[in-house]
Parts: structure tokens; sequence; C-alpha cells
């Protein structure tokens, strides 16, 4: 039994969803998402929570339950607060800048990265040492700060680069005489 799948995931007030067949459209205050579920699991929408029920016991359907459930809860929270990375760059010189809906990067290369932000994403620098990227979408805001973050992951001798806020950088010692 699936702990997580038995859990049903609850709709506060503001929020609607419509289950046709296996896609369920979630409505709230940020906006519209929808999931398409497998045929291994049922979906139902009563007494302002959503249910999620495997339909029969096989390995798959046991598995495609919780993710299933954990996808509608994700719908549920992006429409109602969002999702939100932030980044932190370190290293002298480095800085990032926004220019209309282009994130503009100096990360010490021989040229300017220019990164622009996919639709459904809000990217915003509020210091030249701090990148935001705010969404509805939870996969579609982690992809686009991974994205950023490989134009110069931190290295583990001066821990220069980019790294997500509070982010652990397992420091190495340099070489000895």
């Amino acid at each position: 039994m699936s702990r997580i799948g038995k859990k049903p995931v609850a709709m506060p007030s503001g929020v609607s969803a419509e289950v046709s067949g296996q896609t369920i459209e979630v409505k709230g205050p940020k906006g519209t998402r929808s999931f398409r579920a497998t045929d291994d699991v049922s979906l139902a929408v009563e007494d302002n929570a959503i249910t999620v029920t495997p339909r029969g016991k096989s390995k798959r359907a046991r598995q495609q339950w919780g993710m299933s459930r954990t996808m509608i809860e994700n719908l549920v929270t992006g429409v109602t607060t969002g999702f939100k990375k932030e980044l932190e760059i370190q290293g002298v010189g480095y800085r990032a800048a926004m220019n209309g809906n282009t994130l503009k990067l100096n990360l010490g290369l021989s040229h300017d990265v220019d990164y622009v932000a996919p639709e459904g994403v809000t990217v915003t620098a509020p210091k030249q040492t701090e990148i935001v990227v705010e969404g509805i979408d939870e996969q579609l805001v982690g992809q686009v700060a991974a994205n950023i973050r490989a134009w110069r992951k931190p290295e583990p001798y001066k821990g220069k680069g980019i790294r997500y806020k509070g982010e652990f950088i397992f420091r190495k010692e340099g070489k000895k005489k």
C-alpha cells in the first residue's frame, strides 16, 4: 500500500478541479494546469479533495498510484502558491542582470551569456549576485534553474560559480608544495 497515494489531495478555496477520463485540469488564482494519468489509476473529485486509486494489484498500478497523486498535488500547489528556485552567484566579476525578458550573465567567459526565459517562467535578478526563477510548473522551474546553473557550476577549490541558495559545496584543499 502506498502511504503517499492513500492521502487525498486537499483543494484550498479558490481552486477547482475537473476530471475528464484520465485527464485532470486544476484551475486556481495563478493559472490552469492539467495532468494526464495512466490507465493504471482512477481519479475522482469529491468533498473538496482529489483521490487517486489504483485499478489493480499489479506492480505498475502501485507505482503509478503514488506518482500520480504527487503530480496532482504539484498542480494544486502550482496554481495556488507557485514554485520558486533561488540561485546565488559567487566569484569576482560574476554578475547577473535582467534586460527585458533576457537574463544577461557575466561569468568570466570570453562573452556574456544571454538566457531567454521560456514562457510560463519568470526570471528576475533582484541583486547582481542573485537570480530568482518562479512559475506554476515545478518541472519547468527546476529545469530553467538547472540550465542557468549549468553555465558555471560551482567548483570545489574556490567555490566560484552559480549555486542554489543554501547548497553546500564540498571544498577541496589545493596543491601543496
